[in-house]
């Protein structure tokens, strides 16, 4: 039987450690973990639990090995910390689910990664990156804007105040992001249009579309972005509803052709917002989704689409034995 380890983040371990609840946002609740392990085991998958990255450490470092590696862990410093696992069982000769180092490093910096996307010819808001708070006051786009922090998930940082209608408000915002989060702040073009979510499975040019979720806030929401507030609270705030019209179809398109041209694998989510002429454009890629079978947007996605939580799980696995070989090891 194949023996697949799980690494991951566990929130309460970084909240017992004196961590805030926003700083902790993008890591995964115990149901997570018992779900993914659970529907492994049901798929006659042997399961280990590891942890973290430095559990992971401590555990390659006693001799333990595994066939393959699901992983999931976030990290919690730097540009490199969603690279971190996967560089590790690179090092070891060791298989994982989802994407290599270099495309997590480069999914994480929103910025490196439009640059990469915008020479793909793929849409994407026109932008500028504000290292200090003086640079602001040099930034030149047409309002409204909007600004977030440059490398990170789940909504954190973005909030009522991220769409700035005011000239003046720039340096305020690009200041409280800067001190907040200690990294660079991504001041964009703000797209006034349909926002999407794209879930894909499959790597390279097995990649699929699962299918398209437009994102709908309600009268309930906090601002008019989908935010990290109102993704904490998304049965209060946000509405789901799979969509096939054209403007879809152009947004699945758009994010099937940045997931082939980032290198993304196995399974995850491209974000897109349309302009005024109704024009997808890519936001960013999240190539290390979120699982949880009941909270998670690429579950709920799948699970619209008539992809079970099981089928995931398993299409995900399937993806990453293909192009690792391990197909080919089992029959012989």
């Amino acid at each position: 039987m194949m023996k697949v380890g799980l690494t991951y983040d566990l929130r309460q371990d970084y909240l017992a450690a004196g961590y805030a609840e926003e700083e902790t946002a993008e890591f995964d609740q115990p149901d997570t973990i018992e779900a993914i392990e659970r529907t492994l085991q049901q798929l006659d998958y042997e399961t280990l639990r590891i942890g973290s990255g430095r559990e992971l450490v401590r555990r390659l470092a006693s001799g333990e090995r595994y066939d393959l590696v699901f992983n999931i862990a976030e990290g919690l410093r730097g540009y490199g910390r969603e690279a971190m696992v996967p560089a590790l069982l690179d090092d070891f000769a060791i298989p994982y689910t989802f994407s290599d180092p270099l495309v997590l490093a480069l999914a994480l910096h929103k910025a490196m990664a439009k640059r990469v996307v915008r020479d793909l010819g793929i849409p994407t808001a026109e932008f500028v990156v504000v290292e200090r708070e003086a640079d602001a006051a040099a930034v030149e786009l047409p309002l409204p804007l909007f600004a977030k922090p440059v490398a990170e998930g789940t909504g954190k940082g973005v909030g009522i105040a991220s769409r700035i209608v005011a000239r003046e408000q720039l340096p305020t915002v690009c200041r409280g992001l800067l001190t907040a989060f200690e990294q660079p702040v991504l001041v964009e073009s703000f797209l006034p249009g349909r926002e999407f979510t794209v879930g894909i499975v499959g790597t390279a040019e097995k990649a699929e579309a699962l299918g398209v979720m437009e994102v709908f806030l309600k009268d309930a929401a906090s601002g008019d972005s989908y935010s990290y507030v109102n993704k904490r609270d998304y049965v209060r705030a946000v509405e789901y509803a799979l969509v096939e019209d054209a403007e879809a179809s152009m947004a699945s398109q758009t994010a099937l052709k940045a997931w082939r041209g980032l290198g993304c694998r196995d399974g995850g989510r491209v974000d897109l917002r349309s302009d005024s002429r109704g024009i997808p454009h890519f936001i960013e890629v999240n190539p290390l989704a979120g699982l949880n079978p009941v909270h998670s947007d690429l579950p709920i996605l799948a699970g619209r689409a008539g992809v079970s939580y099981r089928e995931l799980i398993s299409r995900i696995m399937r993806s990453a034995m293909d192009r690792t070989g391990w197909h080919k090891n089992l029959r012989s």
